[in-house]
């Protein structure tokens, strides 16, 4: 289970750490560049990732497992993407922080769900934006990874506007990853430890 580790607050607006090509348009670039992985390893992994054009309910995008045969029906994942330059991943501690910007989003998370799952995807970038992407014959390499964590059932205070979270870095979002999360919801397993 991810645990609430930050009280948070109402907080000041965060600093610019990141060394942008174009400072005006590098939030839009970080989101390009997590749907790009994520719409890869979706591939990868035999789903489609479809992006939801309204966050009205915290969801950002929805991953779809076809049915295994015509009897059955498909499988369904909703996911909340956020990417920052503000950590780097250590795999020898187990996980990392993420603080939300904004409670909504927390909320949207914790919340439970009955029947379609939602994780949360965070995606770690390096602060220069030109070292994202590296390509060579053997193929493009993308800087850094996602990692998914399941929020169903987390509290937090009423009071705290910006939570913070445990994300475990165990928690690679790649193929294999996503193929076991849809596994793990047909046969009605939590995605929690």
């Amino acid at each position: 289970m991810v645990e609430l580790i930050g009280t948070g607050g109402i907080g000041k607006p965060r600093a610019n750490h990141i060394e942008a090509v174009d400072p005006s348009s590098v939030t839009d670039m970080m989101e390009q560049l997590q749907q790009g992985y994520l719409m890869s390893i979706a591939a990868s992994a035999g789903c489609t990732m479809e992006l939801v054009n309204k966050d009205k309910w915290g969801v950002d995008a929805q991953f779809v497992r076809p049915p295994r045969s015509p009897h059955e029906e498909e499988g369904l994942l909703f996911a909340q993407l956020k990417c920052t330059t503000q950590t780097v991943p250590d795999p020898s501690k187990g996980f990392f922080s993420y603080q939300f910007t904004k409670r909504q989003y927390f909320d949207h998370m914790v919340k439970y769900r009955k029947n379609l799952k939602a994780i949360l995807i965070v995606m770690t970038a390096p602060r220069r934006q030109r070292d994202w992407t590296t390509v060579d014959h053997a193929g493009l390499r993308t800087a850094r990874a996602c990692y998914w964590a399941h929020l169903e059932g987390v509290t937090a205070d009423p009071s705290v506007m910006r939570p913070t979270v445990r994300v475990p870095t165990g928690n690679l979002l790649d193929s294999d990853a996503l193929t076991e999360i849809f596994d793990r919801i047909d046969r009605g397993e939590s995605l929690d430890g």
